[in-house]
């Protein structure tokens, strides 16, 4: 079986009794943004920066079932303006990833993946604060349906996913979206979400091209001038790549970069992660 590190959107598993555990990096940064539709820049704010630093890991409750989890520690800055940057843990993500159906015919392969999961925040932040805040402050739900075939040692990956996000409170007891609300509960859209990965898998080695797209089923649009608003409608595609190179015997480099290519509401971003990751057995076995 492959012992590769894998994430709720790719189409890979891990083996059986196999953990992969590891630590990732993350810079970006953004000086234009789109408010509403319109791109832009903001003197105010000038360049945003986040960088994070996440702890994730892989579990293999057997060859068809895995669970998976994440928890970053997230820090936002300005180059300019008054805004003051945030830091501290953000969201727990955790999912259950399982491979539905598989289907090997030589040179190919067929596989269908199951993932259903969910997010919870680890920290009282401040959702209402963009774009300094390190998160939203919602609690998600999602399903996602992945599809993955490989011929040789070439690959083609689609998925799509629904995320159901509950309603958020904020410090404030009235605020302004399209109409004036007097509450402090803010009503969160939910989210669909794909992606396409194209690219190269050999044993643990991994290099993927990407492009995914996140879209809000509602909200309204930044007002002009004014602050970002949690439930705003976020529209973002993104295009990048994705490696993973085995080191040593069972450890493991990742590293990609994206570049936001079409947005609504969100920063126009250019990221980079590096990290690395391990493998343990956790049963010892003659095999």
């Amino acid at each position: 079986m492959m012992l590769s590190a894998q994430t709720e959107s790719d189409g890979i598993m891990m083996s059986k009794n196999n953990f992969c555990g590891g630590l990732a990096y993350t810079y970006s940064y953004w000086d234009h943004y789109w408010e509403g539709t319109f791109r832009r820049n903001n003197a105010n704010i000038g360049t945003v920066r986040t960088s994070s630093i996440t702890a994730m890991g892989a579990y293999g409750v057997n060859d068809r079932l895995n669970i998976l989890f994440s928890l970053p520690y997230i820090k936002t800055s300005s180059t300019a303006g008054t805004l003051k940057g945030q830091k501290g843990i953000q969201d727990l993500n955790l999912y259950l990833k399982w491979l539905a159906f598989r289907k090997n015919v030589d040179p190919s392969g067929y596989s269908i993946f199951v993932v259903l999961g969910g997010s919870t925040r680890t920290s009282d932040y401040a959702a209402d604060f963009l774009p300094m805040s390190i998160g939203l402050k919602s609690s998600t739900l999602s399903a996602r349906l992945i599809g993955d075939y490989q011929i040789k040692d070439f690959f083609v990956t689609v998925s799509g996913s629904y995320i159901y996000r509950f309603n958020i409170k904020i410090d404030r007891p009235a605020y302004y979206t399209d109409k004036m609300i007097y509450s402090n509960e803010v009503f969160m859209p939910d989210v669909f979400s794909s992606k396409l990965g194209l690219g190269y898998r050999k044993g643990d080695l991994i290099l993927e091209g990407v492009v995914d797209n996140m879209n809000t089923l509602d909200g309204f649009d930044i007002r002009k001038n004014d602050m970002p608003f949690p439930s705003n409608k976020m529209e973002m595609t993104r295009a990048g790549i994705n490696l993973k190179v085995p080191v040593i015997n069972g450890l493991s480099i990742i590293a990609n970069s994206f570049y936001t290519i079409q947005g609504r509401n969100v920063g126009q971003s250019l990221s980079g992660s590096i990290g690395a990751l391990y493998i343990f057995n956790l049963k010892k076995t003659n095999t």
